[in-house]
């Protein structure tokens, strides 16, 4: 019976001390004071999964406050109403965060919108004078004047004035859409995909991203993380944000690996195709932090509605953080793109190294010609091969 107590009092003892270890490991741990804060503080180790967790034993996400800006697919800024995304009951353009977007968006709404609105006005006025001064009634004997050259110089001149004056800003702001990124641009390489989008940042030592569209909470699988407010609207939430500096110039190259998509971001004034065996680029600068949203705007098969675009711009500091958490490196500063962006099916692109290892796998080593191959003997038995035995 002794032996009994001992071996009782002893394992309450060992319950005791575990419980108060768990007890320990539970409690919160005390936070540091704020200078003290560092911008990796919520850090993942690199070269973490760039995927979102899809299981319930996936690793816990990181603080919604983090510098690094969703590591494993958890939000990092939350969305601003009436900020890069559309706005129920608004009615014009989205506010614009880059200069060629500021600009196009004073053209409409200084230029564009005032000649249409007083040439529709201008058209409506002239049909209903026509309607009351010539019908029947007031003029029952029509007049049979034709060819009044001084209307009809005015009516050809005017029009050829104002298409002149909407020439001048318009060539300015298109060739400012095309203008080539300067050296110390941030390289963003976006390939359209049925129905997802790749990112590549070929100068921050190659590292990709892939961003598929979050489901709602009544679509979702078990295991799945499903859309949440934080993360943005309906059909516009990525699993995974790509993040770009402000202030920063931006390259951005556009392809596609199956047919012709189109990567569009109506706050940076963006929207360009992505065509299969083809590169496309253009540059702009993003002026203002936020989330900005986007989609694919060229139909490209069935779930075309389901390509979101999310872009979380933040400053520079915070992107070098967040490109160190993907295993990134930062280029040295104000130097020019070195990375070597072949077309797609081009000599040095993916697909071409694919084929020759394909051609390699199926052919062999090559033989030099002018040596005849030595005859190999089959396996175990060593008699010479005989036709097509022991190929």
């Amino acid at each position: 019976m002794k032996g009994l107590k001992r071996i009782a009092i002893a394992a309450g003892l060992a319950l005791a001390g575990l419980s108060t270890v768990a007890g320990h490991a539970a409690a919160p741990a005390a936070p540091a004071p704020a200078a003290a804060v560092k911008p990796q503080a919520a850090a993942e180790p690199g070269n973490v999964s760039n995927t979102a967790p899809t299981t319930a034993a996936a690793p816990a996400t990181a603080a919604p406050a983090s510098p690094l800006l969703a590591v494993d697919g958890a939000p990092g800024a939350t969305p601003t109403p009436g900020i890069g995304q559309p706005t129920d009951g608004v009615f014009g353009l989205q506010p614009q965060v880059t200069r060629n977007g500021e600009f196009a968006h004073w053209m409409h709404n200084a230029v564009l919108f005032p000649v249409i609105t007083i040439i529709s006005l201008f058209v409506l006025a002239l049909l209903v004078w026509v309607v009351v001064r010539y019908r029947a009634a007031a003029n029952p004997t029509p007049s049979k004047t034709s060819h009044n050259t001084f209307i009809e110089v005015i009516w050809t001149l005017l029009p050829v004035v104002i298409l002149v004056l909407i020439a001048v800003p318009s060539i300015g702001l298109l060739q400012a859409q095309f203008k080539p990124a300067p050296a110390g641009a941030v390289t963003l390489k976006a390939i359209g995909n049925q129905w997802y989008w790749t990112y590549q940042y070929p100068d921050h030592g190659g590292f990709e991203v892939t961003a598929n569209m979050l489901k709602e909470k009544d679509q979702v699988g078990a295991g799945e993380r499903a859309r949440t407010d934080r993360d943005g609207p309906r059909l516009l939430a990525t699993d995974n944000r790509i993040v770009l500096p402000v202030g920063v110039p931006i390259r951005l190259i556009t392809t596609a690996n199956d047919v012709i998509h189109s990567w569009a971001v109506p706050a940076f004034w963006i929207k360009l195709d992505a065509i299969p065996g083809r590169l496309n680029e253009t540059s702009f600068t993003i002026e203002k932090p936020g989330l900005y949203f986007g989609q694919c705007s060229e139909l490209c098969g069935a779930r075309h509605a389901f390509m979101p675009i999310a872009v979380e711009a933040v400053p520079p500091a915070q992107f070098a953080a967040w490109v160190r958490a993907k295993g990134g490196t930062m280029p040295a500063a104000g130097q020019p793109s070195g990375a070597a962006i072949p077309q797609p099916g081009a000599e040095g692109s993916t697909a071409k190294k694919d084929e020759a290892e394909t051609t390699a796998n199926l052919t062999g080593p090559v033989e030099n010609a002018t040596t005849a191959a030595t005859v190999s003997p089959q396996g175990a038995t060593n008699n010479p091969a005989t036709g097509n035995a022991g190929q």
